[in-house]
């Protein structure tokens, strides 16, 4: 995809791959950088949604930088921390559920992305699929 095919949006209600992977970066900061290693960050779930023009590499490098972040972290966790719990919007919730939800966040924006890239690429689109 080029500059413009990531920061395009599809519609009014859509979002562009840009914002996509700024809201998930914006969730790594808080449920794992935040929440399963006691960092510090203040989200402001709000700008994550604001159309940002961002270049195709620095998406690149945040996708990255944060996945290896994530990667870092759960191979350094011991049994007894997947088991710690936090509260998540009133509820407390273990370490490990986090991940998992995570996870299926992730999986959901990442069809967004594809259906995007699917959108904008047309026939030069190469499937995912085996």
């Amino acid at each position: 995809m080029t500059d413009e095919q990531v920061n395009w949006m599809p519609g009014d209600t859509g979002h562009s791959v840009s914002t996509l992977i700024r809201h998930i970066d914006g969730n790594i900061k808080e449920r794992i950088h935040k929440g399963i290693c006691n960092g510090t960050f203040v989200r402001n779930r709000e700008d994550e949604f604001k159309p940002m023009y961002r270049s195709k590499e620095d998406l690149i490098q945040t996708v990255r930088n944060q996945f290896q972040f994530v990667i870092d972290t759960i191979t350094q966790m011991s049994e007894a921390s997947f088991l710690k719990t936090q509260l998540v919007r009133g509820r407390e919730r273990t370490n490990l559920d986090i991940l998992h939800q995570c996870a299926a966040h992730f999986s959901e924006h990442l069809g967004q992305i594809l259906y995007i890239a699917k959108l904008c690429m047309k026939d030069e689109y190469i499937s995912t699929s085996i």
